[in-house]
């Protein structure tokens, strides 16, 4: 258990709660402080019989998430069930459109993902149209349907602090081809080096990588970034001149 909670602590948890399945019902430090109906719907919800344990977390809820997220799978890896021979894949949906940090709005991903009710839902519990796809754990891509009509991407804007000003400052461009309509479209993405990675079962992306890059973002096998010749820059309108002292 301290290993557990030492693990987790280094993604900003404070601790790690549980309890066990005894034969007498739930066990743990903390189930003094669960009155024993509530201690029953946790067995119930969670299905759990003699010899289960049941983790959980408190606190800022985009912290718990993902130290949790990043515990169940470290629990998997130490139980060895993630599976090596087959592939499981799975559909993560509906994602919060936005995130709020001291008081400001922040789109979860970008403010063009169009939400699924923007007028009727508190923007804490607002959801995206967008998804990701993951195989055996491991993101492989993932996309959303965008906005395409102007009122609500006005409406996002509003929701993000954005005024009409710099709005139209900003995004003019985008508000008025929206304004001449724009059909629904929407898209995916997914990485085929994390995908290559999976289908050779190989320990690291840095294997299947075409043109793997160093730490110090250079390219071995191109020699990139290297020298620019004079007449690249002269293509693109571009002039060097010395630092002044």
């Amino acid at each position: 258990m301290q290993s557990f909670e030492e693990y987790v602590r280094k993604f900003g948890a404070q601790g790690l709660g549980y309890f066990q399945m005894k034969e007498d019902g739930l066990k743990g430090p903390l189930t003094k402080f669960f009155e024993e109906s509530d201690l029953q719907k946790i067995v119930d919800a969670a299905d759990l019989h003699v010899g289960d344990a049941i983790f959980f977390g408190a606190g800022e809820k985009k912290v718990v998430l993902d130290y949790m997220g990043r515990f169940r799978i470290f629990l998997a890896e130490q139980m060895n069930i993630i599976p090596k021979d087959v592939f499981e894949f799975v559909w993560v949906v509906d994602f919060e459109m936005f995130e709020v940090e001291n008081g400001k709005v922040k789109a979860l991903h970008h403010p063009f993902t169009m939400p699924k009710d923007i007028d009727n839902t508190p923007i804490d519990e607002m959801e995206s149209i967008a998804y990701d796809i993951v195989l055996n754990g491991v993101e492989l891509g993932g996309g959303s349907i965008r906005i395409h009509k102007k009122e609500i991407q006005q409406k996002v804007f509003k929701l993000l602090g954005i005024d009409d000003e710099e709005a139209h400052e900003k995004f003019e461009f985008l508000l008025d081809a929206l304004k001449y309509g724009a059909p629904p479209h929407g898209g995916l993405a997914i990485g085929l080096d994390r995908m290559m990675m999976l289908i050779t079962k190989s320990e690291s992306i840095r294997d299947v990588i075409a043109f793997p890059k160093t730490q110090k973002a250079q390219c071995l096998l191109t020699q990139a970034p290297s020298e620019v010749e004079s007449d690249q820059l002269r293509d693109l309108g571009i002039r060097l001149r010395e630092k002044s002292k």
